[in-house]
Order: structure tokens, then sequence, then C-alpha cells
């Protein structure tokens, strides 16, 4: 074969030097290359991007396949030309690679695709990012929306920090940045080759994004990798395909724009499971370097097979057990203002380093000498027995590299070599208590749903289940070591309380409390409901995520709102704001009432929407004469198995739309306008503009990011012990609440 590589990276030089060693390449062309790339090929002046130079070039050489290495050619259509004039290529089409060239169009695509990610919204002005900021929090993330080589991304506690990368980006023509939820964890990359419907996984690996040791300084293109990585849990590749990329390229199949190439997924190993922080549309820089060190395969066949639609044809990848560490080694100044011009000395001493091999990134050559012409100017790259191994033979050749100022970090791979790398995990809920006569079916962050049993038979009982509400108390995706004492029975007897006041809007699934002694006053026997698969949200005053989305749109869930709200505004009236129902662990998402008319049905839909408006707006006529105000609420609906025709029905599908709300009780559940389930604020001191007094776990929230906890949330450490003046404080809050809204005094363990 004969192969056209395009870039001049230390990257490219990576897939030089892998392209080459294959026995079934015979000719290797750059362009434009670089000094290490002209030792293993033939490099040609020019311009990557140049798509009519690329393209005649190809022909002229009469090239069997074209390897494109950064991104830049992608996004300038290098791939669509070379395919219309017939030149096979290993690159997406510049539609495909939008996954890249736009973090707003990614974002749309895993949303369609169902790709596990944080929550983002796109920003357009200063204000959207204001608002978007506000409604995420410290750690702020903000990402510029095109290229940016890497450095389009600040993550930073500092707010002012935030505003100023933001606003450096839409000073841009056409400038947008995506503000998202900071995501915890180690970070992974996982190269997945995709011919446009077969996924193929290269080895994972971890880069080191910040320019100084201990991941401080700004960020850069990457100051080195490694991998394997012995850290991540069994079975990571598989589920990233699975749940990642192959959904990925099935929606881009799906839209017309099938997806050849290399999708780098960047990924974030939080304790909520792996989520995507980006997508690249082609190999990362430098995790290249050290996976391609290890792969055995020969990589052109794999590459023209991805090319052909062939990579189902092919065997499994073979992959060395061996490790490899990636130095990089940057010129003085870089990242911000990089000294070119330096001559590098000690290159052959380097390679002389048993298992290492030099990659030449921002080098030229200069007579007989190897100058600096670049920020990253050398990959130093080894292979040893295990990470300590290829670490200290890194290093070793990294020490013989002379230029005047140059710099590298000295702790790559080192956390994973001592085996300080852990991907957090969620807390585990204390057990939720064995009741006798009872089979615990669920223990969720703060509640346990059992199924009672039949004393004669054993057999659980398919009309109920005992609703436990515990003392627990989550905050930051964490459920809390620390209890609030009564919390359960408060939002027990609180919704109880509301049941009643809202009786004539919709029956409940509450049918006794008399219930086991040892959970009384906070556990209920409830209705067995088919649970609607929609979280009903209702809005009377703007904030939170609905205050991001009105900045960015004037819309909460496509509602359009007045201009000139503000941060606890009172809306005109009351909004349908829906939401999906995430599973455990992962973040609800906002939806539009059409999709919920898609989920349940026209009928059904706006049955729930006009139901949850009437419960916020009656909580709102009640709760005002008593000084509350309820800024929003989320309740929840079900429909009795036995009136859809099902019997117990757990495990049988059902045709939501089919469903006729004026046939069947659509049917109140789970809790109701409680301080968890929505906004309390005080009356007395609500002044839109400004965070309002609330009355829920706001205390405790507070605590934990004040310099006083000790803590940062965006650590892969669980939060810290509460302390007893916040504790107290949080339980008065939630029973003032009560107290305040039903005028009884708070009993604990007493039924409302």
């Amino acid at each position: 074969m004969k192969l056209l590589l395009l870039g001049s990276g230390a990257r490219e030089h990576a897939l030089a030097r892998s392209l080459s060693a294959d026995p079934a390449v015979d000719t290797l062309l750059a362009l434009p290359g670089n000094p290490g790339i002209a030792e293993v090929a033939q490099c040609r002046p020019g311009d990557p991007t140049d798509v009519t130079a690329v393209v005649a070039l190809a022909r002229d050489e009469h090239v069997d396949l074209v390897v494109v290495g950064p991104e830049a050619p992608l996004v300038a259509g290098v791939a669509d030309a070379l395919l219309q004039a017939g030149i096979p290529c290993f690159g997406p089409t510049a539609a495909a690679a939008r996954l890249e060239g736009s973090k707003a169009f990614a974002k749309e695509v895993m949303a369609a695709a169902g790709v596990p990610t944080a929550a983002s919204r796109t920003c357009s002005t200063a204000t959207e990012v204001e608002a978007a900021l506000t409604a995420t929090g410290a750690p702020y993330v903000v990402k510029e929306d095109g290229l940016a080589a890497g450095k389009g991304v600040v993550v930073t506690e500092d707010r002012e920090a935030a505003l100023q990368h933001a606003a450096a980006c839409l000073a841009k023509e056409g400038g947008r940045v995506v503000v998202e939820d900071y995501l915890d964890g180690p970070e992974v990359s996982l190269f997945c080759l995709a011919d446009g419907s077969t996924v193929v996984p290269l080895e994972p690996a971890q880069d080191f994004k910040r320019v100084g040791d201990g991941d401080v300084g700004p960020n850069t293109g990457g100051m080195g990798a490694y991998t394997p990585l012995p850290w991540v849990p069994a079975g990571l590749v598989d589920e990233v395909v699975r749940t990642v990329a192959l959904p990925t390229v099935q929606e881009m199949a799906r839209r017309g724009t099938p997806f050849t190439g290399v999708l780098y997924v960047g990924l974030a190993m939080t304790s909520a499971g792996p989520r995507v922080v980006e997508f690249n549309a082609r190999f990362g820089d430098p995790e290249t370097q050290s996976v391609l060190a290890r792969l055995e395969t020969p990589l052109a066949g794999v590459l023209m097979a991805a090319a052909q639609g062939r990579l189902a044809e092919l065997p499994p990848l073979s992959w060395s057990p061996r490790s490899s560490v990636t130095v990089v080694v940057a010129a003085d100044g870089y990242p911000a203002a990089p000294v070119t011009g330096g001559v590098i000395t000690g290159l052959d001493d380097a390679s002389a380093v048993e298992g290492v091999h030099i990659l030449h990134a921002g080098t030229r050559q200069e007579g007989d000498a190897v100058v600096s012409a670049g920020g990253r100017v050398l990959s130093v790259v080894s292979l040893g027995d295990d990470l300590a191994d290829a670490r200290a033979r890194a290093y070793a050749a990294a020490g013989r590299i002379g230029l005047p100022g140059s710099h590298h970090r000295t702790d790559i791979a080192l956390a994973a070599q001592e085996g300080r790398v852990h991907v957090p995990t969620a807390h585990t809920p204390e057990a939720a208590p064995q009741l006798p006569g009872h089979e615990l079916l669920y223990s969720g962050k703060v509640r346990g749903l059992y199924a009672p049993l039949d004393p004669a038979t054993g057999q659980r009982d398919q009309e109920r289940l005992l609703l436990v509400a515990s003392d627990r108390i989550s905050a930051y995706d964490h459920v809390l070591d620390t209890p609030i004492p009564d919390k359960g029975s408060v939002l027990t007897q609180m919704s109880l309380w509301w049941f009643d006041q809202l009786a004539d809007l919709a029956p409940h699934h509450v049918i006794s409390t008399d219930v086991p002694e040892q959970v009384a006053g906070r556990a209920v026997y409830v209705r067995r409901l088919r649970m609607l698969p929609v979280e009903c949200v209702a809005r009377a005053f703007l904030t939170g995520g609905g205050l991001a989305e009105y900045a960015a749109t004037g819309t909460v869930s496509g509602v359009p709102l007045p201009e000139g709200l503000v941060d606890g505004s009172r809306l005109p009236e009351p909004v349908f704001t829906p939401s999906t129902k995430a599973p455990m662990g992962e973040h609800d998402q906002p939806i539009s009432f059409a999709e919920v008319e898609e989920l349940v049905g026209p009928r059904l839909a706006a049955r729930v929407r006009d139901l949850t408006v009437a419960i916020l707006q009656r909580g709102n006529e009640i709760a005002a004469d008593r000084g509350i105000l309820i800024a929003d609420t989320k309740v929840e609906f079900g429909i009795d198995p036995a009136q859809l025709g099902l019997g117990d029905g757990a495990d049988e599908e059902i045709d939501w739309a089919s469903v006729d709300p004026d046939v069947v009780d659509v049917v109140l559940a789970d809790e109701v306008l409680t301080p968890d389930s929505s906004r309390f604020w005080r009356a007395s001191e609500w002044a839109p503009g400004r965070t309002q007094t609330s009355y829920d776990k706001q205390v405790l929230r507070d605590w934990l990011t004040s310099p006083a906890s000790g803590w940062d949330k965006a650590s892969d450490t669980p939060p810290p012990t509460l302390p007893d003046d916040v504790v107290e404080l949080t339980r008065a809050r939630y029973v003032e609440a009560y107290e305040t809204l039903t005028g009884r005094p708070f009993t604990a363990g007493t039924p409302a």
C-alpha cells in the first residue's frame, strides 16, 4: 500500500512510526511532516487544510489511503473531497467532524443517542453565561464551542476566571460557549475506530492536561500520558462501546452523516459511572503516542478496513502487556508564549535508552541542527514491564535532552504507579431496616420500599407497598453519613397533611398509616401503581435550572416568559416544566411538553400538566396565608395496574398513549409539597434578584461548600460529618416548615 499521512505533530510521528512498520506499506508520504517523520516517510511541503492540494497530491501519487491526523483538515472538509475523488480516507467528513468542531452539536447528538454526559447550557451572551454559572455552581466548566487545539476549556473555582474565559470566546466571530456541570473523578481517553456502523476500541489511556506537577497551572494540549490504566473497572471498555461509542455512531448514521475514523471519547469516571466529557474526531495527543506503542496488530490494515467499512471482518486487536509512558518536553514559556528557535541536543542519547523512542512535534531542521518550532517540542515514549519501569525509562531519556528553558512534568503516571488513582463510588445508603412480615424491594438514597408478605403463604401482597422515609439526607450526589433527626417523620406527616388539602384535585396512593411500630410516623402503606415515565414539575417563581434556560432562550421548557425576569421573580402564572425520570445516580433532564406527549400521549400529558399546575397553585394559596412561598414543586403520578388490565403488571409494557385519563384514576404518589420535593421560601424575606431564605437543606449545602467544612466537592472523597449546629439548624428548618404550614406542633413518630 501507498499511504499519505496529514499532519506534523508527535501524534502524526507516532502514526507514521506504526504505519511504516506495517509490512503491507510500501511507501509512506507525509504532508507536511516534521524532521522525525522524515526518518520514516517522504515529507512533502504544503498545508494539510488545503483541500485542493491534498486531493491533487493523493491523486498524483496514486495513494491507496489518506490518514488524517489533526482536526483542522477534517473540519475543512478534506475527507469529503477525497471521498468525492474516489480516494479512501481514514477520517470523518466535515459534517461528522462537527462532533469535535462544535461542543453544542456534540451535546445534541449525545442527548439524542442517550449518551451519559454532564448537563450543559449553550451560551451566546455574557448574560446567558452569568445565569448558567449561577445554575451550575463551582467548580465552573466553560468550553469554547469551536476548535481550540485542546485549550478551549477552563475548569475553575474562580467565577471571575470563568467569566473572562467565556468573554474571550464570545468575542470571536460567531463565538459561543458551553457551560456544563462539573464531573467528578479521574479522566480516561478511549479511542474507538469506526467505519460508519462498527466500532473497534483501542486500549484506554490517561493524559495530563495541566502544565504543572500536581495538575496545577493552565490547561495545555497535553503534557503526558500512560497506558494501561490499572485502576479502571473491569469491563469499562465494553461498557463505553455499548453505551457511548456505538449509540453515537448509530445516531450519526441515522442523521445521514456516517462517522468513519477515530471517535475519541473523553470520559470522567464519576461516582455515578462513566460520563462523557467530550468527543474528538481524531486520535488524541499525547495519548496516541503511548497507545500505539503497545499496539501489536499492523496499523495500516486496520485503518484501511475502517475506511472501507470492513471493521467487522477483523480479528481482535493484539496488544503488548507492557506499560507505556509518554512525557512531553515543552518549550520555554509554554503554554502562554513559547520561545522557539532553541537548538535541541541529546536526541540520540535519549533514544539509546532501552525501550524508548523520541517523537517530534514542534521541531524543524536548520542545517545539521534540530531546533524548536512550537510549544510542545518532543514526546518521549517508553515501554516497560510495568508503570514504574516505564516511568524510569521515560524520565531517564528526558533527562538527556537539552533545550534552553524547556520543561516537563515529573509526575506523569506517578499516582497510578503508587496506587493513588481511585474511581469515586456512590455512597451506599445504610441498610434499610428488616421488618418482620415484609420483603425489602428497594433501598434508595432516602427511602425504602417493602412488599407486605402473606403470613400464611409468604407471598407478596399484590395491592399494597410499605413506603418508609429515612432520616438520611443527600447533597451533591452523596448520601451524607450524618442523618437529620426526624426528617423522615416530618416529610411523611407533611405529605399526609397535603394529601388531605388536595383530595378534591386528585386521589392519592395512601391506604393506611397503621404501620410496624419501628417505622411509625415515617411510613405509610400505599397502593401499588405503575408510575408515569416523566417527572412532573411546575414553577411559580423563576430560579435554579429554569433561570439558566430563561437567560439563554427566554423560555423554560419551551414556555415563553416575559422579558426582564431575574432570580426569584414571580411568574405571571405557574408553568409546567417537566423533566426525564433518570436512573438513580443520574440527573433528570428538562424536556418540552411535546416530548411528554410523545412519552404518554396527548390526553395523559394534558391531565398531568393541569394537575401539577393546580397542585402548585393550591399549595401557594394555602402556604401564602402562612408566610411561605412555594417556588416550584415536583410531583409523581401513577395508575393502578388493575385499571389498565395488567393485574400486578410489574413487568408488562404499557402503551401510555392508549390510556384514557377520563376512565382511569391518575393517582398522586410518593411525597407532595415537602421541602425535599419543592422550594419553600420565607415570604417575609422574599426579594427578587438574590438568593432567597429557604426551608430546605440549603443550610447544609452552604456549610459543605464553605471553607469551614474543608471539603472539595470536586474531589472523589465523600462529604465530612456534619457538625451538630448544622444538623440542628437543618432539622429546625424542616420542623418550622411543617409547623408553619399545618398549625400543628410536630411530634416525632405520630402520623398526621
